[in-house]
């Protein structure tokens, strides 16, 4: 009977993956969709790689592995892809404006549009965070404590208003140069760190750093960069100029923040981390033929749709995760790779064993909170537009929703 009940399991799960393939419009550019999903996972990976919840007494503070070990700094090189975020952002957004001009529909029904999907999921991380620091404060725990949770917590949250922002701003961004604001990122820094200009200016780069990526995306929605060219000059450029800015003007060679660090890449971006950003992008370019390759493959797609599909509840739930196991895990003491200070190889090993439990902490999160990424549920009998789409690109055949453009 087990046996029967596995074959039947894995013979649903098998036509399943078949049917999303089957759905999916051919037109379709798989390799957008696989570039977001790499962009996903660096980012949650790089966070629980990097980000240590250190028990001190009865209290928890932030602490890096990069802090104590800098030889780790290529972790940092790997796992911040956030420009692959703009890029790929840049490039859906512009597509869909274009498409929504030809089908006769307002701006102001497109921007709804994105915005729902971009800001449904996150009221759910507002309330709960809301009522967890609530919780927290009237049990009497140590308010330092609370400050570094919810400010983990909710970190994921910059990245959506500066988003949403380019977003909003996209009619006026489909013929941006890049260099207009690469420009500005390179001025910037130069009054600040050449000429001693105001810390706060720096923010001007939170916009302007991330738009270089974003209009990056307009330019390939043109057509500017389907040549391979244009890949290999965005990555060898940008990684020789970040190299130039690491080794003789300064800039840190960590990619993301280190707590206690004077400069950080991150925060807000730098010049070094626009730059890298574009060897990032130059990369994806040249990633796209082989991604499509194997994007053909059933399994390989349907577990990339998924991941798109989940692509806003993951981001935004996957540092709550960690704190959930960090705090729970307080209970059997303090654990190595959890609550220990990142300063050796033991707790790089220890927090790689780690690693599965945030998965199933990031699951449960996924089974409580993906219906908010989702969308209210249509009438029984009213096909989704999805379903429509690949209904008319399909003929009759089954449907299943596709990984639909998201932020």
């Amino acid at each position: 009977m087990r046996d029967l009940t596995g074959t039947t399991a894995l013979t649903g799960v098998r036509t399943a993956i078949h049917r999303i393939d089957r759905a999916t419009p051919v037109e379709r550019d798989r390799a957008v969709d696989a570039l977001r999903a790499l962009a996903t996972l660096g980012v949650v990976l790089g966070h629980w790689l990097v980000t240590a919840l250190v028990a001190d007494g009865g209290a928890l503070h932030t602490a890096s592995p990069l802090q104590h070990m800098p030889w780790l700094t290529p972790i940092s090189w790997v796992f911040q892809t956030l420009a692959v975020f703009f890029l790929v952002g840049g490039h859906v957004a512009t597509k869909s404006y274009v498409s929504a001009q030809a089908r006769g529909t307002t701006y102001g029904q497109w921007l709804r549009a994105r915005m729902g999907r971009l800001l449904r999921p996150v009221a759910a991380v507002l309330a709960l965070w809301a009522v967890a620091t609530a919780c927290l404060l009237a049990s009497g725990a140590d308010f330092g404590t609370v400050r570094t949770l919810v400010k983990l917590a909710l970190s994921p949250l910059w990245f959506l208003v500066v988003f949403a922002g380019l977003t909003a701003a996209t009619p006026l961004l489909t013929r941006l140069n890049p260099l207009w604001p690469l420009a500005v990122v390179l001025h910037v820094d130069v009054i600040r760190f050449g000429f001693g200009g105001p810390a706060w200016l720096g923010w001007v780069n939170l916009a302007a750093g991330w738009l270089v990526p974003y209009a990056l995306g307009a330019a390939w929605t043109r057509g500017e960069l389907e040549r391979r060219r244009a890949g290999w000059v965005l990555f060898g450029g940008g990684a020789v100029a970040t190299a130039v800015l690491v080794t003789w003007a300064g800039y840190p060679a960590s990619m993301v923040g280190i707590p206690g660090a004077a400069v950080s890449n991150l925060n807000p971006p730098t010049l070094a981390a626009v730059t890298f950003g574009l060897a990032q992008c130059g990369l994806a370019l040249l990633l796209r033929e082989p991604l499509r390759r194997g994007m053909r493959r059933p399994a390989v797609w349907a577990g990339t749709a998924f991941a798109n599909l989940s692509a806003m509840t993951i981001f935004l739930w996957h540092q709550t995760s960690l704190m959930a196991v960090t705090a729970l895990g307080l209970l059997a003491g303090r654990l190595p790779g959890l609550h220990t200070s990142p300063d050796s190889l033991a707790w790089v090993a220890a927090r790689v064993a780690w690693l599965p439990v945030f998965v199933c902490a990031l699951a449960l999160c996924w089974c409580a909170f993906n219906s908010h990424e989702r969308g209210p549920r249509r009438p029984t009998g009213r096909p989704s537009r999805v379903v429509r789409v690949h209904r008319v690109h399909r003929g009759s055949g089954p449907a299943t929703p596709e990984a639909a453009p998201r932020a």
